[in-house]
This record gives C-alpha cells, structure tokens and sequence, in this order.
C-alpha cells in the first residue's frame, strides 16, 4: 500500500518478543509492539523494553494503522493511536505523520465525529485547568474561547508508534475549548507545561483516505447479553454504547462497567411508541442513516407549569458518525454537535456560529422521560439540562448546558414528507405532518392576508388546546405545542471530542 509522506524508516526488534518494530516517524520516541504489547522506548540503535501495553479495545472505527490521506493538499499517514477514558466515555487519537515524519498531527475520534489539529505555541503561560470553568471565556493566543468540557481522563491502551507516552491508568484533567470560527482546542494537563492543540473537524471523505478498514471485519462474538431485569437476549450493534435498552421490558441498562461487569437497570414505564422503528435505515443529506436510539424529552420554561415534549431519534453513519432526528411540534429538524462554539450575546438573545447570527426562540429546562435503543453516552430517565434554542432562516442553533459541559448543535429544518419518505414510510406521511404545514396550507388556500392574520392569532391563542384534542392520541406526535427545537443528544452527547 502506497504512503505517501513516508521517506524512511528504523526497524528492530521487539526486546519482549523479537517481533520487528518500526519507527517510521522522526517524532516517535516510544512504540507498543504489535505482538506482545511491549512498550519500548528507542535509545539510538537500539530499543528498551519499559513496560507492557493493555489491549485495545475494538471500537469499530474504518480507520487503522498506516491509513493514509492528505490534510489540505498535506499527505499524512497514521502511524501510531492512543485510547484514552473518562467518566462519560472514550475516544481515541490517531498520530499522523506529515512531511515525511518531520511533524506529527492528531486525528481525534470521538462517536464517529472527527477533528484533525496540530500542536500549538502558546506565547503565554496557559492557565492552571482549576481556572478554566466550564461556560467561561477565555483568550489564548489572541483569540477568544468558551470552555466547553473539562474532564478527568486516563490512558487505557496504545498501538504503534508515539511522540511520548502517558502513563497508563494515570488520571489527568483534560480541557477543551471552542470558538465560533469552528475551532477546537485542546489542553492536556499530563505534562508541565500542558501540550496544546488547536484543529477543527473534518470528514473522514474530505481526507482522501486509502487503506481503512474492511467493513466486514467487525466481530460481533460477545456482544450478547441477558437482560439484569427480565434476563431475556439483548445484543449491541454499537461497541462504543454505554446505555441500552431491553427489547422485552424496556429497563435501561447502564454498560458503565462492561457487559462482564455488574449491569445497573431502571424501570420504564409510560412507554412512548416511536413513528420510525429502530434499526430503520433512511437515505438522509445523500448517505444512509440507520435509527439506533430514541428517547422523548419534555420540557418547561422557567416560572411557567405548563410542560412540553419532543421526540429524538439517535441516527448513526459508519463515516459520519452520529446525528440526530427531531421531531417537535413545530416541524422536524435534523441536527449534529458543532465542533466549535458559537458565541452568547451577553443578554442571551443571540448566538453567532460561523458569521451567522441566530435569535433565541426559546430557553427552558429540560428533561429526558423515556428512552429506546443504544445511546454513546450514559442516558437515564430524569436527566436535566438547561436548553436555548436559536433560529434563523430554517437554520437551527441551540446550547444544552450541564454541570460539567456545554452542547451546542446545529442543523436545518427537515419537510415532514421527505422525512416519511427517507425511511419508506410514505403510506403513513400523514402521521409525520406537524404545526409547521399550517401557514403553507392556508396560504395556497387563496385566503386574504387579514383572514390568515386572524387564523394564525386563533392558532396562537387556541393551538394548545386544538393540538391536545386532535393529535394527543396520535403515535409519535411531540406532545406539546412548544417546539423544543431539540436538545439533540442529551447528557455528555459527544461534546467531548478528545
């Protein structure tokens, strides 16, 4: 296989095994042997043995070792990757080599979303993490930044060749911050002073890459379970889940600790029937999709009683990772985590992403009532947030704030029939119809402008109660008459792309 960027290499064998082991990067100081796991360091011309490696665990990813591609016209090949762990789940960084192993990158993947960064120069002293509250900014480099996740994470695994090596199983804070150019920057506080990296995300078709993984070869031995509640089958599409719900009686079952591990369930009750069935496959923004999880929401502005709810499907692409599907009253919407930060008007009213500028059409609490499927992070009935959701032009831009992190996601508003008619289901489109037709259809009706005012004054005044009356039996429907605009994703929803 061609790698393009690859001038020469250093090979000796593995002091564990014998095996051959390769340096094929002049950053590389450490490598894991393919064989044994050995951890060996490179001491001139020849390699020491200073520790054994865990295994890696089998996350699925299209990429490998030796992968190659090109970074804006920049051949790189991926030469070595480290799998990292924190309370909300895992990730994993790839070392790329460019120039010819004169520099090296990191090809962050987190969920399937991906962010390409190379190392930065502070000119100034970074702060110490305590600093860095999550939701604050900050300026580094001249350039402003909304903290956007701070964590306590380890290195679990390792493979190929690195630049330097954490200690394995050592906890260490990792912070990310984010702008609204769409830049994500990175800070590991495991060395003194913490190593910097600034990048943004990329599509994995975007990088040109040759020599990824065979679709065919995830093994699917293991992944069978029995429920904790009811004890029937419950088998994992997704190697990365760390929620599940059983088929038969509907418990969340909480993977935190493995399948081999002690499994936590809750009790569902209420159940919510989604319109599209999980495990469906809809041909959405020209790839396919298939429905992996579901959950409904409800939310309730503050000082207010009245509660409104939306549904949300989890959708998942092999080379696209993980989006969401909103069905609210209002319409529906499809939507994805931004890889940057937009920025907050002071008063809140606006929020600006990529030199757009979108309104607040609604801040509220909100809350998640009832799950189906597999979700990436750890999902429970009763978990909180506090949600804005902003709007321009069709476009949809909202913030999802918990203690420990920002969510900001964004998206466009989906017709209901092309909806229907993505995942096959056009006999029942009637079912996917929301508040959102309603202006389009009494406009084509030829009614006159003062008619229509005064339909859509009734709407506004009566459009609760209507809504209840006519859709509140009806499958699928949101449930309230307050679009949410969708939370999309929940609690720790890939926020976190180290």
């Amino acid at each position: 296989m061609a790698e393009p960027g690859s001038q020469r290499f250093y090979r000796a064998p593995c002091p564990g095994c014998g095996a051959p082991v390769e340096f094929r990067s002049a950053q590389s100081l450490f490598a894991v042997c393919a064989y044994c796991q050995s951890t060996v360091v490179r001491r001139g011309e020849t390699l020491a043995r200073v520790g054994k490696m865990a295994e890696l665990f089998d996350d699925f990813s299209p990429l490998q070792l030796f992968a190659s591609g090109r970074i804006q016209a920049t051949p790189f090949t991926l030469v070595g990757r480290l799998q990292y762990a924190y309370e909300g789940g895992r990730w994993t960084e790839w070392m790329a080599q460019l120039d010819g192993g004169e520099r090296i990158g990191l090809l962050s993947e987190d969920n399937g979303a991906f962010v390409f960064a190379l190392p930065l120069v502070p000119t100034e002293p970074l702060p110490p993490y305590p600093h860095l509250r999550v939701g604050m900014t900050t300026a580094v480099n001249g350039r402003s930044y909304t903290v956007s996740s701070s964590q306590s994470v380890s290195l679990i695994s390792a493979q190929g060749e690195l630049p330097r090596l954490p200690e394995l199983g050592r906890r260490f804070q990792a912070v990310e911050l984010r702008n609204e150019q769409g830049e994500v920057l990175s800070l590991d506080y495991d060395t003194d002073p913490p190593s910097a990296w600034l990048g943004r995300a990329v599509q994995l078709d975007e990088l040109q890459l040759s020599g990824l993984k065979d679709e065919t070869a995830r093994e699917e031995k293991g992944r069978a379970f029995s429920c904790p509640n009811c004890g029937a089958s419950v088998t994992l599409q997704l190697e990365n889940s760390r929620s599940i719900t059983c088929g038969n009686c509907k418990s969340i079952i909480d993977l935190k600790a493995g399948i081999g591990g002690e499994l936590h369930f809750a009790m569902q009750d209420e159940p919510v029937k989604p319109l599209i069935a999980l495990g469906a496959i809809g041909q959405l923004q020209g790839v396919p999709w298939q429905v992996v999880g579901f959950q409904h929401r409800t939310g309730v502005a503050p000082g207010e009683d009245e509660h409104f709810g939306w549904n949300e499907y989890l959708l998942y692409n092999r080379k696209r990772g993980f989006s969401f599907l909103v069905d609210a009253e209002d319409g529906w919407s499809m939507v994805a985590p931004t890889s940057g930060a937009p920025k907050l008007a002071a008063n809140g009213e606006q929020a600006s992403y990529l030199g757009k500028t979108y309104q607040l059409q609604y801040a509220y609490q909100a809350e998640t009532s009832y799950v189906l499927g597999e979700f990436y992070w750890q999902v429970e009935r009763g978990q909180r947030t506090f949600n804005r959701d902003f709007a321009r032009a069709g476009g949809l831009l909202s913030m999802e704030q918990s203690p420990r992190e920002v969510t900001w996601s964004s998206g466009d508003r989906m017709d209901s029939d092309a909806v229907a008619a993505a995942f096959k289901l056009d006999a029942r489109k009637d079912l996917f119809k929301r508040a959102d037709a309603l202006p389009v259809s009494v406009a084509a009706s030829g009614m006159g402008c003062g008619t229509i005012i005064v339909i859509l004054l009734l709407l506004f005044f009566l459009g609760p109660l209507l809504f209840s009356l006519l859709f509140g039996g009806v499958t699928g429907s949101s449930g309230g008459y307050r679009s949410s605009g969708g939370s999309y994703g929940g609690y720790s929803s890939g926020g976190f792309h180290k």
